[in-house]
């Protein structure tokens, strides 16, 4: 068994991390400095040069002008966005990029897929619901337009959706009240559609989403069976790719810091003590990247495919990835905040704004309890064996 990554993946790899070699952590306000958003908009320049190092396209068929690159390449570069704090929706445009073609419409297709490969077409999806707890699918109602069109109607609300105010379409998740999800590609301009203000614990703006009779066209709507939760699992295994490279780069900053910082004539990463928090942080990250790949490999197979890896549906091997992910990132920032003393909480030192990325990370992936009762009912459906 091969478990090395293609030279396509490797050769993403090596674009991404010469395309994030010029970004700055620290490139906008504090977070903990700043009583607002840190920024009214994304890093557009940045976007600009995704576009140009095709990366935007990374996952889009050749036949809409991409690479043709699967869940883990895009995962590859997520890792390497998060290392530098990359301020660009690239998860979300891309998940739902790869959603559309994988089970929209020909005509969703024209419309999205090539605009989005240039750069010219960001997107994002609402993936937390009225309250971040309850299901996204059942905070909207999706509705037949009395009219007796082919359109549909939505109500609802939705909260904490990234990026929406910069995005110029936003996956919607609905329900039809007969158990089917329902996922709809609404322009952010659309009549119905009003967006309210929130801030991230990163402090990105994030916006809650309320919708009054907002209509989606036929071709805008994606009712195939597993859309949504193909898409939802999609997001959630690239929010773990964040959460790795951020770790990853923290584990780096904590390492050179400690083999500096002397005390008592030494290097304090001589002492036990510290020795051992961050060999047991260097576990937690490479039990975050075994979990992240296998999650990644398993959206990666074929729509029509069968069953890849056993029995167990990929919602449990990304339920393992979340529990992970969400303990492990908050693992790793607070070693370093501790190691680094009072240095660690200066404004000036970007390890601050690492600790409210990670944050703002675990909070998306939600804790890891839920995720464990998740896989419970998982393994307890589906027996191994």
């Amino acid at each position: 068994m091969d478990f090395t990554f293609t030279e396509e993946q490797q050769a993403a790899v090596e674009a991404a991390r010469a395309v994030f070699s010029g970004v700055r952590p620290d490139a906008v306000p504090s977070p903990a400095l700043t009583p607002g958003a840190v920024a009214d908009d994304f890093d557009r320049p940045l976007w600009a040069q995704l576009a140009a190092a095709d990366l935007l396209g990374l996952v889009l068929s050749p036949d809409h002008g991409g690479s043709g690159l699967d869940p883990i390449a895009l995962c590859l570069v997520l890792r390497e966005s998060a290392k530098v704090l990359a301020r660009v929706p690239l998860l979300e445009t891309s998940a739902v990029a790869m959603a559309v073609e994988r089970y929209g419409a020909p005509e969703l297709h024209r419309e999205v897929l090539p605009p989005v490969g240039r750069g010219s077409l960001v997107l994002t999806a609402a993936a937390s619901g009225r309250t971040g707890h309850d299901p996204a699918e059942l905070a909207v109602t999706v509705r037949p337009d009395p009219a007796g069109t082919a359109g549909r109607l939505l109500d609802g609300v939705q909260t904490a959706v990234p990026w929406a105010h910069s995005a110029d379409r936003i996956a919607v998740p609905a329900h039809n009240g007969e158990g089917h999800a329902v996922l709809a590609l609404i322009p952010r301009d659309r009549e119905g559609l009003t967006l309210a203000e929130q801030l991230s614990t990163s402090g990105e703006r994030y916006a809650e989403l309320t919708l009054d009779a907002v209509r989606a066209e036929a071709h805008e709507l994606i009712d195939a069976d597993g859309a949504w939760e193909w898409l939802r699992l999609l997001l959630a295994t690239g929010t773990c790719a964040l959460a790795l490279g951020l770790g990853e780069n923290v584990l780096a900053m904590t390492s050179a810091y400690t083999g500096k910082r002397e005390q008592f004539g030494h290097p304090i990463a001589t002492f036990q003590a510290v020795a051992v928090q961050t060999a047991d942080r260097y576990i937690d990250l490479r039990a975050m990247e075994a979990t992240l790949w296998q999650a990644a490999w398993r959206l990666s197979a074929p729509r029509q495919g069968p069953a890849v890896g056993g029995p167990l549906p990929v919602a449990g091997d990304v339920a393992v990835a979340k529990i992970w992910a969400s303990e492990g990132v908050r693992r790793v920032v607070q070693t370093a905040q501790h190691v680094h003393g009072g240095f660690g909480a200066d404004t000036d030192y970007t390890l601050h704004r690492y600790h409210a990325w990670a944050k703002q990370l675990e909070l998306s992936l939600g804790p890891a309890a839920a995720h464990e009762e998740t896989l419970g009912d998982l393994l307890a459906a589906h027996p191994l064996g």
